[in-house]
């Protein structure tokens, strides 16, 4: 059984026991379990079951893992001839989730 989810603006297909990594969720806090309830697709083998938008009663629980910031990305400007670069550095923070059950109405 898998599920397709929306969190963060992204769209993620989970499976119990997976380990999902996804924008900040500011409110959890590291051994929580969270409730992920805009799930836009359920399937179960041969049946599948799409939301409109949502799937209605269904949702995901997932533990959370870790709160942390994911590595550093490098914003590199130049213009040429000019002498102008500019170098900067991001860190975007995450949040790392693991799959514990997906229910379904």
């Amino acid at each position: 059984m898998y599920a397709i989810i929306k969190t963060g603006g992204k769209q993620y297909r989970v499976e119990e026991g997976n380990s999902l990594v996804v924008e900040k969720l500011r409110e959890a806090e590291v051994g929580q379990e969270v409730i992920l309830d805009e799930v836009l697709m359920l399937a179960d083998g041969d049946q599948a079951t799409v939301g409109k938008p949502k799937v209605e009663g269904a949702s995901v629980v997932a533990k959370v893992v870790a709160q942390k910031r994911a590595p550093k990305v490098i914003v590199f400007k130049r213009k040429p001839k000019k002498g102008y670069k500019k170098m900067q550095g991001h860190r975007q923070y995450i949040t790392e989730l693991e799959i514990t059950e997906i229910k379904a109405n």
